[in-house]
């Protein structure tokens, strides 16, 4: 008999940091190394955001007493970035904050899915999304999308993979890993489907500032009236402010299911550090210019990463129009040899490409799309062009 649980034993390791632990192994061999892996900015916090962090402290702000779901200022403040980006009228009863926006996910599916329900979860997608699913009890119902139209799930689509057992619908906009955003007519299109259905939308827009060319992210909440009481729209401070550390995210949605998220959080957690609230706060209320400028850079770096990848023989890319991530597809190299070892997916082709020329990228099979692979450009434009010279170097010997 095993000492771990069966829910401990069925857990997937995450792709994404398996490469990135990987690439430092090598780092740490000497070899250089470059990573598009991990989905983090490279920009540091911005400095209004840590000074407030450091005047909480000086203030004693290092207590238990707060809130379970969130000291009320942050959010008030919380409700006024929705109400301001996303269209969405929220009150601060309906919004818990929570341990980044993993936790939050996690704690809403603890809440809403029981043994046997089934959630709709789109290709490609995140990599947490079905491992959460399954320790809630839940069973993740994958729908198979086309490159063709953006990887976008359509309502056609989303039609034939509602059964009576479906229970939450799982969307996520900007892509990780896909880069691609939809529009507004597009989620009304999803919200049509579902708005007289007993489902739950989760919405994942942890990257909502960060899009490109003009591009408008919108929230499927703001689609209908009625998808207001239908949705929980999740987001963090992680990738708009560059705060992965600092780990701090957030869900607004129908106070009935906040209020039992804020329960479950209670027993398990309590309530994040104050001084990491305050600091929230001050970023959510401040001068956005610093966001203004991470996303500028991204965009420039995203514009370059995707013209070179598609002059680069046996890789295609959509374009990206948020997040930052290109999802080229490699699958034009399966089948074929490199470096004398025989490709037969996006697990070979990664650790081919790590191996020889020192390049990590993330194999797609982690996100459900074995035809492609995943790279950040959430990095400098000199590591994107060394890495992608190098990447286009080794293929070219054998094209």
């Amino acid at each position: 008999m095993s000492i771990l649980s069966q829910r401990a034993q069925a857990l997937q390791p995450s792709a994404t940091m398996a490469v990135s632990a990987r690439a430092k192994e090598l780092k740490s061999q000497g070899v250089d190394v470059i990573s598009f892996g991990a989905g983090e900015p490279d920009f540091d916090t911005p400095e209004h955001i840590k000074q407030a962090a450091k005047n909480a402290l000086d203030a004693g702000e290092t207590k238990y007493s707060l809130p379970v779901n969130g000291k009320p200022e942050l959010r008030e403040a919380i409700v006024e970035k929705f109400k301001r980006d996303n269209n969405l009228e929220y009150s601060p009863s309906q919004v818990c904050v929570s341990y980044g926006g993993k936790c939050c996910l996690y704690l809403a599916f603890q809440t809403i899915v029981d043994p046997g329900d089934e959630v709709i979860i789109q290709t490609p997608y995140w990599v947490s999304y079905p491992e959460q699913v399954k320790q809630a009890g839940g069973v993740p119902v994958f729908v198979e999308t086309e490159e063709k139209n953006d990887f976008k799930l359509t309502p056609e689509l989303l039609e034939r993979a509602i059964t009576d057992k479906t229970k939450v619908l799982v969307l996520n906009s900007p892509s990780n890993p896909g880069g691609f955003t939809y529009t507004f007519e597009e989620l009304k299109g999803l919200a049509e489907v579902i708005a007289d259905k007993d489902i739950i939308v989760f919405s994942d827009e942890m990257y909502d500032r960060l899009v490109y060319d003009g591009t408008k992210c919108t929230s499927i909440a703001a689609t209908m009236p009625e998808m207001m009481e239908k949705t929980l729209t999740f987001n963090a401070m992680s990738k708009t402010f560059a705060m992965t550390g600092w780990r701090l995210g957030y869900v607004a949605g129908p106070e009935n299911i906040i209020n039992a998220m804020t329960k479950l959080q209670s027993q398990a957690a309590s309530a994040p550090a104050g001084f990491i609230q305050t600091a929230a706060t001050v970023g959510l209320k401040g001068d956005q210019q610093c966001v203004e400028d991470m996303r500028s850079e991204f965009q420039r770096r995203a514009k370059r990463m995707y013209e070179r990848l598609n002059e680069i023989p046996g890789l295609s890319c959509i374009k990206p129009t948020g997040a930052f991530y290109c999802f080229p597809n490699i699958s034009g190299w399966f089948g074929r040899e490199l470096a004398g070892k025989k490709i037969t997916g996006s697990l070979d082709f990664c650790a081919t490409l790590l191996d020889e020329a020192h390049v990590a990228i993330v194999p797609g099979v982690a996100f459900g799309c074995d035809s492609n692979a995943r790279l950040s450009f959430a990095t400098s434009m000199e590591n994107i062009e060394n890495g992608l010279n190098r990447i286009e170097e080794f293929l070219k010997k054998y094209a």
